[in-house]
């Protein structure tokens, strides 16, 4: 399993990649593993105010359908149309191709609640127990 040291990470499996007052966000290594064959994905409108904890998006995999949570505020700038027509891109390369949506965040401030690589690792480490 793979934990970028340049992420962030939130207890809903998100990772975010900051820059600037920019986020990228996508779903962990451990959320498409534990997923399975990723096979839909519908992705928030660009403009949409999101807030931090609350649903952003929604993956359907071959084994269920699960939410995908903003893991900080603010308005989606741009999102991912390829994982809309190749969803399994998420499977494929969930740090990299597989990126889901960016949003100008609010307040960088609430990037202190999320986890670093070393803390997400654990927390997964307890989940698998």
């Amino acid at each position: 399993m793979d934990f970028p040291k340049e992420l962030k990470y939130s207890k809903d499996h998100e990772w975010v990649r900051i820059v600037g007052d920019t986020a990228t966000v996508g779903i962990t290594d451990y959320a498409q593993h534990a997923l399975g064959d990723i096979v839909y994905v519908e992705l928030p409108k660009v403009g949409a105010d999101l807030s931090a904890g609350k649903g952003a998006a929604v993956v359907e995999s071959v084994k269920s359908v699960s939410d995908v949570f903003a893991p900080l505020s603010g308005k989606v700038t741009e999102i991912n149309p390829v994982v809309s027509d190749k969803p399994e891109l998420i499977n494929q390369s969930p740090y990299g191709a597989g990126w889901m949506f960016k949003i100008k965040a609010k307040d960088n401030s609430e990037a202190g609640r999320l986890m670093g690589p070393q803390e997400y690792e654990k927390f997964v480490s307890e989940l698998k127990k």
